[in-house]
């Protein structure tokens, strides 16, 4: 189906009986969202990256063999570029372009993979290096070994930073010749189980969101030496938990100013004032995160989009520019959905 504009692209886990990569149209302003197809052409596509010009649209597949998948965004939705590259590693939960390749976090076998990415977009067909974590934590079910649960480019664009659930620690890695070069471990709170990592705007602090604690750990970054410190961990939930209580996903407006997590089990957002540069967090209140079991959230100019997995559902808020409170907008079901990203215009 063609239709011009902005494009959201969804995805989900198809083992659960999700579409696919769902492609939606965005409304101006209110950031809305209209389903315009599906494509099912791999297998649990739990986590979607575009490239900086738009053009191309990578997946990773989140099964125990574990892969990487290319498309072109057409007008009438992405269409596969070649034939899925597996990654050397088990369960890939996140990836990110990086000094010309994908790199992609291998949750199940605690690593992390490059993919050299050609001239055109598409992939190579073998991976060009692996780089295996070891280590483990004292959670006995979740931290008997690593568990690389994302990898991004810091904002200079110099290093590759790895967060590890299974080893508590946080991975800063250069490339050379298509293999990534350890630099620096970061250790953080024996059993906090890192998930995520969120980098300030200003370039100088970055937030790790801890899955197995639910907690947020402010950071000081230093991108000429690569040197990550842990500052302080504020708790993203006001109280002790009734239940469950996973956090899973963390986003900073582009202003710098306000800091978004999403929490499992709780189902709610959190809502943080950023002051001193990124250098201090506030808590300034919660709200429920419009479904069940949010995987992942997107912040996208006055817009916070959030994949409720378990319900189906992504639901989509506008944000309250003066304290940035988010306000349900509405939501477009979607099956087992697992993330949002956006094209930039």
């Amino acid at each position: 189906m063609t239709h011009a504009g902005r494009r959201a692209f969804i995805g989900s886990f198809t083992a659960a009986g999700g579409p696919g990569i769902v492609t939606a149209a965005v409304t101006p302003g209110s950031g809305a969202l209209t389903p315009l197809g599906a494509v099912n052409t791999v297998a649990d596509p739990s986590w979607l990256t575009l490239s900086p010009d738009g053009r191309m649209l990578y997946a990773v597949s989140e099964t125990a063999e574990g892969a990487v998948a290319a498309f072109r965004v057409t007008a009438d939705g992405p269409e596969p570029a070649g034939r899925e590259v597996p990654v050397d590693g088990s369960g890939p939960t996140h990836l990110s372009l990086f000094a010309g390749h994908l790199l992609t976090a291998n949750y199940g076998s605690g690593s992390v993979s490059a993919v050299p990415v050609r001239a055109d977009g598409s992939l190579a067909r073998t991976v060009s290096g692996v780089l295996r974590h070891s280590g483990s934590g004292p959670h006995p079910q979740r931290q008997q070994g690593p568990h690389a649960h994302q990898v991004q480019p810091d904002p200079s664009g110099r290093w590759a930073v790895g967060v590890d659930l299974g080893t508590d620690s946080v991975r800063v890695c250069a490339l050379a010749g298509g293999v990534l070069v350890p630099h620096r471990e970061i250790a953080l709170r024996p059993g906090s189980g890192p998930r995520h990592i969120a980098f300030h705007p200003g370039g100088s602090y970055a937030y790790v969101l801890n899955e197995l604690s639910p907690t947020l750990v402010v950071c000081r970054w230093d991108a000429a030496g690569g040197v990550l410190k842990p500052l302080a961990e504020v708790p993203v939930l006001p109280g002790p938990p009734a239940g469950d209580a996973f956090p899973s996903g963390v986003a900073v407006s582009a202003d710098g100013r306000f800091v978004w997590t999403a929490t499992r089990g709780e189902d709610v957002l959190t809502v943080f004032l950023a002051e001193g540069q990124g250098a201090g967090l506030t808590p300034l209140t919660t709200v429920p995160c419009g479904g069940h079991w949010p995987r992942a959230i997107t912040a996208s100019d006055a817009v916070l989009y959030v994949a409720n997995e378990r319900s189906g559902d992504v639901t989509w808020f506008s944000l309250d520019p003066e304290t940035g409170v988010p306000r349900r907008g509405g939501s477009i079901p979607v099956p087992a959905a697992s993330c949002v990203v956006l094209a930039a215009r």
